[in-house]
């Protein structure tokens, strides 16, 4: 009984927690089908205006375009520089490995905002601020230490065995490298690409200190217009990024499992 009774408790804290967490989503999700031409709770009505608009407006359109032309390089880059970086200190042997990984971590342990501020002062020197290359290099400096790190991780639970046994066989280093060291860890490589994506996608504070009026991401318009105007359109900007996270999430979820249930040999 006493098992039985924590058990309903601990359920009902995590639900009330959950509930806590989602319920501002909840709330955007419902104000962005809104009829009403600003943020009322609960909404007089229901309409697809808000969404239509987004499609329709040339401000929303080119944020998306922009957002789009950043994140997809910058979780390219990212994935590959974070993988090769993984792969280099997991094979090393040289007690230069930690410092290594505590440099490419650094991004995640600084003030995001320090970061910005010194990586603006960099490239406004070198004409880089406001352009889509700078805020592409500023991003993979940000969404690298996620894929370092899962793919770090999953380097460290595969057999290197099989490796040796490949270049005792005879393969060149890059033959091991394509056909056995990046299938073994791929489904930790992918989780990193679509980590890199959703952190790319919402990223902020970097896109603030680069963004120019022609390289302009979503999350930069959707903070000048709750500077300027409310209206539900940033309830349903808001939805679409939500959903575009849940969706990636979700994915990198059914990675996971699908590589919890693969045998390592």
């Amino acid at each position: 009984m006493r098992q039985g009774g924590w058990l309903y408790l601990r359920s009902l804290i995590v639900a009330l927690i959950v509930i806590y967490t989602l319920a501002p989503l909840v709330i955007i999700v419902i104000l962005s089908f809104s009829s009403a031409q600003f943020l009322t709770f609960p909404p007089p009505g229901l309409s697809l205006q808000w969404y239509e608009r987004i499609l329709s407006s040339p401000k929303w359109a080119s944020a998306l375009k922009t957002t789009a032309l950043i994140t997809i390089p910058t979780t390219i880059i990212a994935t590959v520089v974070g993988t090769g970086a993984a792969i280099g200190i997991a094979r090393s042997k040289g007690s230069s490995a930690a410092f290594l990984s505590a440099i490419i971590m650094s991004p995640l342990v600084i003030p995001t905002i320090i970061v910005g501020a010194g990586v603006f002062s960099i490239f406004r020197s070198w004409g880089l601020a406001g352009t889509y290359t700078g805020m592409i290099l500023a991003h993979v400096m940000l969404t690298i230490p996620y894929v370092f790190s899962v793919t770090l991780a999953s380097l460290r639970t595969v057999n290197s065995n099989l490796e040796g046994a490949a270049l005792t066989l005879g393969a060149s280093p890059l033959r091991v490298l394509l056909l056995v060291t990046v299938p073994m860890i791929a489904p930790a490589i992918l989780s990193g690409f679509l980590f890199a994506a959703v952190m790319s996608f919402d990223e902020l504070v970097i896109s603030m200190f680069l963004n120019s009026p022609t390289v302009r991401p979503i999350t930069v318009q959707m903070w000048a217009d709750v500077r300027g105007e409310v209206d539900p359109t940033i309830a349903a900007i808001a939805s679409c990024l939500f959903a575009f996270t849940l969706i990636l999430l979700l994915a990198d979820h059914l990675v996971a499992r699908r590589r919890a249930g693969t045998k390592t040999y």
